[in-house]
């Protein structure tokens, strides 16, 4: 298996990728992520405790996702913009690390298609 250690590639993906360490501290944000929260910090978020970014239901909810540890997948509409958005534990050697947010833009009409 090749070893994939330069992530280079994350930092211009046309997907907002923010991740999270287990305490819900933001560790990363691609060129993406912080274009997409600039208005919050962009990156000066770096270091900033994720529940601080989110108010009400979203805080409770996103609390949830560092106790249960179970993915979080749904799609929103911003600024006339849809986007599908995936938030997934992660892990370091078999021990919860924290959570990943993959925010992608999608078209209005995205097709699906049932695979066998």
């Amino acid at each position: 298996m090749p070893d994939y250690k330069d992530f280079s590639w994350v930092g211009e993906f046309p997907a907002a990728i923010t991740v999270t360490d287990a305490d819900g501290i933001i560790r990363e944000m691609n060129q993406r992520s912080v274009v997409t929260f600039a208005a919050d910090g962009g990156a000066a978020l770096i270091g900033k405790d994720v529940l601080e970014c989110h108010p009400g239901e979203s805080r409770l909810k996103t609390a949830q996702l560092y106790e249960t540890r179970q993915p979080n997948h749904y799609t929103i509409r911003k600024d006339g913009q849809r986007k599908m958005i995936h938030q997934m534990p992660w892990y370091q050697n078999g021990k919860f690390a924290g959570v990943v947010e993959i925010s992608i833009p999608i078209p209005n009409d995205l097709p699906h298609f049932e695979r066998t």
